[in-house]
């Protein structure tokens, strides 16, 4: 008995998948993508993401505004505030494609072609989803990296630091791109199954003559 199937493994490949793009979307409105802590004033806290600046104090607590402008954003913000919109949107068209792919929804009869064509589609686009999570959430890291060891700037200045959501979108892409692999190998484990099906099929049709003359040799 073979446990691992390839229905099986398009379902696991889409749960992997789901769970990546549901936690690259909360991780791209997370507001904790950078953190920094002053020693001057250590009783403030600022926090940075992709859409809002927030500044945490025991007195107000978390206190959020969004960025006044889109043009005044930083490159590398504005890169990866786009690249997680993609991120999302191929994200989710490809969950939805690698779902009416899935062995056992209907979407008609005989369209197993179809639903092979679709289940390949999905898993490029989740594929896809991985990447661009990975490049931006990769790419701020390096330019803090760069900034705060950067020997021009006097060592009192504050430096920003990693946030708890860059963690989060290094998880989800990675999330994403092992979803997205799977989604091939359940694709190749479908084709391997059909070919083996196919094959005892024919063996049995092979059979079938054999079986009708040893009955009419025992008739005669």
């Amino acid at each position: 008995m073979v446990l691992l199937t390839a229905k099986i493994m398009q379902r696991a490949s889409l749960f992997v998948s789901f769970g990546g793009l549901v936690t690259t979307f909360v991780t791209t409105f997370l507001p904790l993508w950078k953190t920094m802590n002053s020693d001057l004033n250590e009783m403030e806290n600022w926090y940075e993401g992709l859409w809002h600046m927030c500044i945490f104090t025991e007195e107000v607590g978390l206190h959020c505004k969004a960025f006044d402008s889109l043009l005044a954003l930083p490159p590398v913000t504005l890169a990866s505030r786009i690249l997680m919109c993609i991120s999302i949107a191929t994200g989710a068209l490809g969950v939805a494609s690698t779902f009416f792919g899935l062995e056992g929804v209907e979407i008609g009869q005989g369209r197993e072609r179809t639903k092979r064509v679709l289940l390949i589609l999905g898993g490029v686009l989740i594929w896809v989803s991985g990447v661009t999570t990975l490049a931006p959430v990769s790419l701020i890291a390096y330019v803090m990296v760069v900034e705060f060891w950067d020997e021009s700037l006097p060592d009192v200045m504050p430096r920003w630091e990693y946030g708890e959501a860059m963690f989060s979108a290094w998880f989800s892409g990675l999330l994403l791109v092992i979803g997205g692999s799977f989604i091939f190998v359940a694709v190749c484990m479908g084709d391997h199954e059909a070919k083996q099906h196919s094959k005892l099929l024919s063996q049995a049709q092979g059979q079938q003559p054999r079986a009708r003359n040893y009955l009419k040799t025992e008739i005669l």
